[in-house]
């Protein structure tokens, strides 16, 4: 009979070992689905330790800076080097380019100008490019959309600093 139950013992030490381990049992689905490991289109960055901001061409503005989604990036003429205007409502349409407390933003390949960041109003820390802070633009869908351009002071984020045009194109902003 000892033997019997050392038998036994082993025998469901190696069940439960299956069991834990994954092997040679069938585990059951997840609750929930796993996370997603990008962020949706239309952001444009989430607070990662660090982004690379890249580069796309448009014919009439120029080369721009793009999110790590490829999105378009825009600066507001109203936000200074040490701050954003953009806060509330604007920054659920326009959301800012964030990394996390203590990272940093990079220049992809071609990219030039100088990054910085500041710290916004509600803590959060925002990615600044030649001194202005860069968002993201709810209206863009894809990669190569510029469909924020001019609305409510927003402009592409075209390198070597923001192309002026004005400013009241009469398109919604937010």
């Amino acid at each position: 009979m000892p033997a019997r139950r050392s038998l036994i013992g082993l025998f469901m030490g190696a069940v439960l070992f299956a069991a834990c381990t994954g092997t040679g049992a069938t585990a059951a689905p997840p609750s929930q689905p796993p996370a997603a490991s990008t962020p949706p289109a239309s952001a444009p960055a989430s607070a990662a330790a660090s982004v690379v901001v890249g580069s796309a061409t448009d014919p009439s503005l120029g080369s721009y800076l793009t999110a790590p989604s490829g999105l378009t990036l825009y600066t507001h003429t109203g936000d200074s080097a040490t701050s954003s205007t953009c806060t509330g409502q604007c920054a659920v349409a326009w959301p800012p380019l964030t990394v996390a407390a203590g990272g940093q933003a990079t220049a992809g390949t071609g990219v030039t100008g100088t990054f910085a960041t500041l710290t916004r109003a509600d803590g959060t820390v925002q990615v600044t490019y030649l001194g202005l802070p860069l968002y993201g633009w709810k209206g863009d869908t894809k990669p190569g959309d510029v469909t924020g351009e001019g609305v409510n002071g927003f402009l592409v984020a075209t390198m070597g600093g923001p192309v002026p045009v004005p400013s009241s194109t009469g398109k919604p902003g937010y």
